[in-house]
């Protein structure tokens, strides 16, 4: 079969999450067309996984501009834009409404399998750019397709590969096979089921981030109606002044708060703060509960259940014949990488960016959203609207609007990077490279302000 003309074509958009529905509403607005391929039954299938949890960006934060335009002659209004959503709100009052919008130009149980340049492999050089994508994909009852595209923007995110216990990136020994106690998601404890899994068990929890300090939170939250329920957070570095994130400087009020309600939970004691450990091993004891072995040679006590939150990566493997321009260290795109870098970058700040940063050897293919973050955790949703509105403008032949810069974010108030991610010697003291980190305070009546545990206050990630 030959590949029609590249300009006959759309543009295949694969994810109908939060950016890649708006990257559909910005091509329309550009009088461009989108397919839209969702492996899930409905859309914004992921971020329906985690309903429960509350985001900590305002509703105001998190829905695009062209979007909304679409939006608007069905008679849809924003939700109060000072409030914020939970997952499930994002996607039912927001999200999925924009999907039925797009009717049939999102399908449904799309799983793509494959993007390739019609007739050439990654290694042929001879007319490549000339050539139109190739999309490979399975239906939900297992039938293989192939569409033809003019250009493929990939915002399929990154929750289905979730980053491994093991501090090595690679699962700890014995992890695959305690898989039973081990999960890889913020609990949901109005789910009576999942409730039962944490009540009265001894939790551990890995990860330092968003939604570490969430689970924390909420599993703290669970000790004032089961007592027993205890969590032992587990940091690959040390606690200093901004392990616990921005705090009351934080421009994005929820995520400081998130940060406290973690510290709360350890000031109280529903959780022990393990510091410096990289896991090395998962055993089993003579009950069949889980033991966390260091690379030190550390062993901690036995523990019912674990719930790892080391963050995610992209999943790669159906790019393989695409040429991706991919930093090393982080798979983020190599101009985007050094903005986003954990390792090095300060204070929160991430420089708007779009189709320049974004762009790689093979033409008309990018990474948006979340996973063209890699394996950075510094995301916004807001973000993502701007790399797509780039993106489209340049596809619609707009260079100019696609250089220029429309988004402003909010800083983190407190300096994160600066070569300290991950660092298990981190001091106790605060430090910084920019601003100074705010105090620490100690948690007492706030913890009622801050309504540990309970779903209207519970952070997002």
């Amino acid at each position: 079969m030959t590949a029609p003309a590249a300009q006959d074509l759309p543009v295949v958009v694969i994810g109908a999450g939060p950016i890649g529905l708006a990257t559909a509403a910005h091509l329309l607005e550009r009088q461009l067309t989108p397919l839209v391929l969702e492996s899930g039954p409905v859309a914004a299938s992921a971020v329906r996984d985690w309903s429960h949890v509350r985001l900590f960006s305002t509703w105001g934060e998190v829905t695009d501009p062209a979007a909304e335009k679409l939006l608007a002659p069905t008679g849809w209004s924003r939700p109060d834009a000072a409030t914020y959503p939970t997952g499930g709100d994002w996607a039912e009052r927001y999200l999925q409404p924009l999907a039925d919008i797009l009717g049939d130009r999102v399908r449904y149980g799309a799983t793509v399998t494959g993007v390739s340049r019609a007739g050439r492999d990654r290694i042929v050089d001879a007319d490549r750019d000339s050539q139109p994508l190739v999309v490979h994909l399975t239906t939900a009852d297992g039938r293989e397709e192939r569409l033809f595209a003019r250009a493929v923007i990939d915002a399929s995110g990154t929750w289905t590969t979730p980053s491994p216990a093991g501090g090595s990136g690679l699962p700890a020994l014995g992890e695959k096979t305690a898989t039973d106690r081990i999960s890889y998601r913020v609990p949901d404890l109005n789910d009576p089921v999942v409730r039962a899994r944490y009540a009265g068990k001894r939790t551990a929890v890995i990860g330092s981030g968003a939604s570490a300090f969430t689970a924390l939170a909420t599993l703290a939250g669970l000790t004032q109606d089961e007592p027993g329920t205890h969590a032992v957070w587990i940091l690959r570095r040390g606690i200093s002044g901004s392990t616990f994130g921005g705090g009351e400087a934080d421009q994005l009020p929820a995520r400081g708060a998130l940060g406290l309600a973690a510290k709360a939970a350890v000031d109280n004691g529903h959780a022990d703060a393990v510091t410096g450990f990289r896991t090395e091993a998962v055993e089993r004891d003579d009950d069949g509960r889980l033991v966390l072995i260091g690379e030190d040679g550390r062993r901690l006590d036995a523990v019912d259940e674990v719930i790892v939150l080391t963050g995610f990566r992209p999943d790669l493997s159906f790019l393989s014949e695409i040429r991706l321009g991919l930093d090393e260290r982080l798979q983020a795109p190599t101009a985007l990488a050094p903005l986003i870098d954990p390792n090095v970058h300060s204070c929160g700040t991430v420089y708007p960016h779009g189709v320049n940063e974004l762009s790689h050897p093979d033409k008309d293919v990018y990474l948006v959203g979340m996973k063209s973050y890699g394996r950075a955790p510094t995301f916004l949703a807001m973000t993502g609207y701007e790399q797509v509105r780039s993106i489209t403008a340049a596809l619609a032949g707009d260079q100019a609007a696609a250089e220029r810069v429309e988004l402003t974010l909010p800083e983190t108030g407190v300096c994160g990077g600066a070569g300290l991610f991950d660092d298990a010697t981190a001091e106790e003291s605060g430090g910084g490279c920019c601003t100074p980190a705010p105090a620490l305070v100690q948690i007492g009546s706030a913890v009622a302000a801050l309504q540990i545990g309970k779903p209207e206050a519970s952070g997002g990630c």
